[in-house]
């Protein structure tokens, strides 16, 4: 087999504002003379995306097979920097058979910087010591916690009314969705307001006393839901075929309980009313169960029958090079953009499986032929705490909440909840039963409030929900992860997403003290943690469990027995903090994973570079080489690996996001933005707040001790797809110009 590369270019970063908006320069692989390729058929135009130059077109279509950049994203977010009549007229010149240099050269004469249109501004009402900061008793997690506090202050934007296009005959054209109020970005690419993200950044703002800006974040969605009656994914016209998991209700409910506000309701109540119709009239089914009763339950669909805008090329690639007739490639571009409306893009959880059990990877996505367990969770919550912002002043409408969650709480009993392995799981439309994937959405209904009878009735069937949670911290170095399938999408294992470990935290709080106050259960002598699951729970058996690695090389820990509970301690787990007396099971999980998810911000961060004046030194040259982080001053990743504390998550379609772009030389790095990444910060302090007293100083692995290569061989196949996914991020990031990266299979 011939050897697979992985190679990564370095992008030249040249224009920086105060909103820490960089440029990137196009970069080629190819001479500037050669021809493009030729180009395949254009996908039909999409009615709720009329642009000629943001949206499916010939223009689009060319720059993005030109492949200029090395993220579809940044051409989109390019504003022009003439009338869009006079860039669309000058493509006209190059576009019949246009080599790259002449592609390169019309980008540079008709587009300005990506994200110019925004700008950074002052956080008027900060505090440097947040009254939650005396919630948190160790030295080193305090002054860190006060630390990603501060980085509000590098994520908050406003529009750059300056720098705004008007459009029309003599202004320019953006993609960008205008907002009037001051936001807070997730940081990277994701340049501008997401929609879910927004949940979390909230949790972290509200800690943070941050109340104006939550409440302006609150407008803006409100502003959204005026405009075109639902919230779009994102801040950018090309967003507009799709939602996001519909928390908008979630956070004014947070944001009215942590600041008193009712007077925001005046104007939210009607349109958190807009958003549900929305929801109903455009995402909802029918669907008769096997108890002959009928529900109405909730998917993700996007309209769409071409690639994304800012993903074109990734989306065009995945449906031209196949076999695909027309029909094919529409329904594969709409699941791709429904699987980017439910936040999990993408993850096996999605695919739709074979016969023999396989499946055809990404463009086996079956998203709209999927009832969530997340989203219909989001849904019932969203009506339960409705119901509550409406209390006494308007009964009757509060009622009609009650009355539609209490039928989603029976939709959700009913179609997705297995009695006998304790968990839930998706509706499958196709074969009208549930999956046996397990996920991370198994956790959604306990903190959405829907708490299955067995586990209210039972301590042993109430740890076995949550069993999992205590293999994931004896068993892995990490938090818990999306799925336990290796897949090499970033929803899937070895990735552990921040939101995971917030939601995971708050379903072990729904729970009773009469059925959590019990010791953590321990595994019978000889066995693993494994043991302590529900048959079929998770649908593997204990071998087929992603493995630990050590030392980043050949070393992986046994996959079965009680040796493969690698970070079991005397009653807690390594950097799971310290156990108390009389600690039942559900609190020694939450004390466990807290500490955990702080020991994957923290190490991951000092890992690349981080320090504090006179409290945490920096890592030397040395270690810090491992990471290629010399000239860093530390990342807060958007996922994390629950193999590997020391690095970022890895998969799917775009590079790991910290806010950050790694510098082409070396006198670049002082400009770097290093506040990323929204959700993980946000859900640090939120941790840091809730669990302050039981937190403990990270234990960070030796980076020097930890220096490996991925080595394949031919004795262990069924490993070739587990140690690509999980080799450290450091191992894969030669991101320097004239580096590349190779591993060979």
């Amino acid at each position: 087999m011939l050897p697979f590369v992985l190679s990564f270019a370095c992008v030249a970063y040249v224009g920086f504002t105060t909103a820490h908006v960089t440029t990137a320069a196009p970069s080629l692989s190819v001479a500037f003379t050669n021809a493009l390729p030729t180009r395949a058929a254009l996908p039909p135009k999409q009615a709720w995306c009329p642009s000629e130059i943001f949206c499916v077109g010939e223009l689009l279509q060319t720059v993005n097979i030109a492949h200029l950049y090395p993220d579809d994203k940044i051409f989109v977010d390019k504003p022009t920097s003439k009338p869009a009549q006079d860039v669309l007229e000058n493509f006209q010149s190059i576009s019949s058979s246009a080599t790259y240099g002449e592609v390169v050269q019309f980008v540079e004469n008709n587009f300005r910087e990506e994200g110019l249109e925004l700008e950074g501004l002052e956080l008027a009402n900060f505090k440097s010591d947040p009254a939650f900061l005396n919630n948190v008793t160790a030295p080193i997690v305090k002054a860190f916690a006060q630390t990603v506090h501060s980085y509000w202050k590098q994520l908050v934007r406003g529009t750059n009314t300056s720098t705004l296009c008007t459009g029309g005959s003599t202004g320019c054209e953006s993609s960008l969705i205008p907002l009037n109020h001051t936001f807070v970005v997730p940081g990277g690419r994701f340049r501008e307001q997401y929609y879910w993200d927004s949940f979390w950044i909230v949790e972290g703002l509200i800690e943070s006393e941050l109340y104006d800006i939550v409440n302006a974040t609150l407008q803006n969605f409100m502003d959204e839901l005026d405009n075109f009656g639902f919230i779009p994914n994102g801040g950018r016209t090309y967003y507009l075929n799709r939602s996001q998991p519909p928390l908008f209700i979630q956070m004014l409910w947070r944001y009215v309980i942590a600041s008193g506000d009712r007077a925001i309701l005046k104007r939210a109540l009607p349109l958190a009313e807009k958003e549900l119709k929305w929801w109903d009239a455009n995402r909802s089914l029918q669907v008769r169960s096997v108890l002959n009763v009928t529900h109405k339950v909730y998917h993700y669909s996007a309209s769409n029958s071409a690639p994304r805008p800012e993903s074109y090329l990734t989306d065009f690639m995945t449906a031209n090079l196949s076999d695909m007739d027309d029909t094919q490639k529409a329904a594969l571009y709409a699941e791709l953009a429904s699987g980017a409306e439910s936040g999990w893009d993408y993850t096996i959880r999605w695919f739709a499986p074979t016969a023999d059990g396989s499946h055809d990877g990404i463009r086996s996505l079956k998203v709209r032929s999927t009832i969530p367990v997340d989203l219909n969770s989001i849904l019932y919550r969203d009506h339960i705490l409705l119901a509550n912002l409406y209390g006494r002043d308007d009964p009757e409408t509060a009622s009609a909440h009650r009355q539609a969650a209490a039928a989603l709480h029976a939709a959700i009993l009913d179609l997705l909840w297995d009695p006998a392995k304790l968990a839930f799981y998706d509706y499958n439309l196709d074969t009208r039963s549930r999956n046996n994937l397990f996920s991370a959405a198994n956790f959604y209904p306990l903190w959405s409030g829907i708490i299955p009878p067995e586990l209210l009735s039972s301590s042993e069937k109430a740890f076995g929900h949550f069993s999992s949670l205590n293999l994931a911290l004896n068993r892995y170095n990490g938090t818990f992860p999306s799925t336990f399938i290796v897949s090499g999408q970033q929803w899937d294992a070895p990735n552990a997403w921040p939101p995971h470990q917030y939601i995971i935290l708050q379903a072990l709080r729904a729970l009773p003290s009469n059925v959590t106050s019990g010791a953590l259960p321990t595994p019978p002598s000889g066995h693993s943690t494994f043991n302590l699951i529900p048959e079929g729970q998770l649908g593997l058996d204990e071998f087929q469990l992603p493995s630990q690695p050590l030392n980043g090389d050949e070393g992986i820990y046994s996959m079965s027995g009680r040796a493969a509970d690698i970070n079991k301690l005397n009653g807690t787990v390594l950097n799971g903090g310290n156990a108390t007396d009389g600690e039942g099971w559900a609190k020694a999980l939450e004390r466990q994973l807290a500490n955990r998810y702080i020991a994957s911000a923290f190490c991951s961060w000092r890992a690349t570079g981080g320090s504090i004046d006179g409290v945490l030194p920096r890592l030397s040259p040395e270690e810090l080489n491992v990471t290629q982080s010399v000239n860093n001053t530390g990342n807060m990743f958007e996922k994390f690996s629950n193999v590997d504390i020391d690095s970022a998550g890895r998969g799917g379609e775009y590079t790991v996001q910290v806010n950050i772009s790694l510098p082409c030389q070396p006198s670049d790095v002082e400009r770097l933005n290093k506040a990323g990444f929204g959700w993980t910060n946000g859900v640090l302090l939120w941790v840091s707040s809730l669990y302050g007293g039981m937190l403990v100083e990270p234990e960070c692995p030796n980076l020097l001790t930890r220096i490996g290569t991925v080595r394949l061989t031919k004795n262990r196949p069924h490993a070739v797809a587990q140690a690509v996914a999980q080799a450290p991020m450091r191992l894969l990031s030669g991101a320097v110009k004239g580096v590349e990266t190779r591993v060979v299979l």
